[in-house]
């Protein structure tokens, strides 16, 4: 048996990305259509006949981009799958267990439903170490001329705040 929310569902429509998908679902078919007269005429080459295959695919990806959008979000609308108690589901103690409480034997996953599949909620997990690459290091320069240069450039930086009235930096022509 599944544990289902006893809140009903949330459907949010967007007028503007509905329309838009549309918009471009219709846009590309027409496209294609396009490219297929094209491939059809006198002066067609394969070419076109790519592009007349190639469209529908692009008003489809429209579609699909569309409802995996709001599907995603329906999974982010989702409440904290937290127990009572302080025990969550992918808690060390319960786990392979299937039951949210230890000792509970009602063998219903700790999981929320969406749709066609189940997800176990999960914590963020760290990175492994050694997984991303190091970031580059700066090279440390013993160049005493660069050095005393910078030290000159520090002295100017202190000399000009602590002078206390500000500087014209405006220059006069005359």
């Amino acid at each position: 048996m599944v544990a289902v929310s006893a809140t009903p569902r949330r459907t949010v429509h967007r007028p503007a990305l509905v329309l838009l998908v549309v918009v471009l679902a219709f846009t590309a078919l027409a496209l294609g259509w396009w490219q297929w007269e094209r491939f059809a005429s006198a002066s067609g080459t394969a070419q076109n006949l790519g592009y007349a295959l190639q469209w529908p695919l692009f008003a489809g990806f429209a579609l699909f981009a569309y409802f995996r959008f709001v599907r995603l979000e329906q999974e982010s609308d989702t409440p904290d799958t937290s127990v009572p108690g302080g025990v969550t589901a992918d808690d060390p103690a319960t786990a392979g267990t299937g039951s949210p409480l230890p000792g509970s034997t009602s063998g219903a996953r700790a999981g929320l439903i969406t749709g066609r599949r189940t997800t176990t909620a999960h914590a963020p997990r760290e990175i492994p170490a050694g997984f991303l690459p190091e970031r580059p290091r700066a090279t440390r320069d013993d160049d005493p001329v660069l050095a005393e240069y910078n030290s000159y450039l520090a002295r100017l930086n202190t000399a000009g705040s602590t002078a206390g009235a500000p500087r014209d930096t405006e220059r006069s022509a005359g």
